[in-house]
């Protein structure tokens, strides 16, 4: 088979509990047989597979791309309002590791959402997000990231508004808008 260049980069693993049940070593067995290059590992909200992942990739030949699927709060992470329910605490943002201070930077991140921003779920926001930018990739991520969020709402200058901001706090060359076809009802809405 031929190398490709594809790569996965938004790929929850079995961290990612009640979300995902792959197995780590079954992802690397696939992508090797893909030819794949590398491999991503962005699970909801931790990293706690990072040193295992980093590890079996590297056996594998595969380049590691360590990441987490944030949960970044609408205002402040410090903002615990009982005007949040579950669903509007938080939005999803994927972050990438570029290098070993991207990865510093990440290790911080989710750390400060534990220790700080625990509501529900472990939130930064966009004020730490700018701090520890240095060094990390943006991705917009699913439905439930702020600019598919606002976008599904029919709220289109909200979310350029916020693709915008997301750009500004990464850096003009590192903030993707991610594209997602699950064939899911609202993922066709606005075609």
């Amino acid at each position: 088979m031929k190398s490709s260049n594809f790569v996965h980069l938004h790929v929850h693993t079995s961290f990612s509990l009640l979300d995902s049940s792959l197995r780590q070593d079954a992802m690397f067995r696939r992508a090797a047989e893909f030819k794949m290059p590398a491999v991503a590992m962005t699970d909801h909200g931790n990293m706690f597979g990072a040193v295992e992942f980093y590890n079996g990739a590297k056996k594998h030949g595969l380049k590691p791309i360590i990441g987490c699927e944030v949960y970044v709060a609408p205002e402040s992470r410090h903002d615990k309002k009982e005007k949040y329910d579950l669903r509007d605490a938080s939005y999803h943002l994927i972050l990438l590791a570029q290098n070993e201070k991207g990865y510093k930077n990440l290790l911080k991140l989710v750390t400060f959402g534990y220790m700080e921003g625990f509501y529900y779920k472990p939130r930064i926001d966009k004020e730490l997000l700018a701090e520890y930018a240095d060094g990390l990739i943006a991705l917009s991520s699913c439905g439930r990231g702020e600019i598919a969020h606002n976008i599904n709402k029919e709220n289109i200058p909200r979310a350029i508004k916020m693709a915008s901001q997301y750009r500004d706090i990464m850096g003009q060359d590192n903030f993707f808008l991610e594209l997602q076809n699950h064939k899911m009802e609202y993922q066709g809405k606005n075609k």
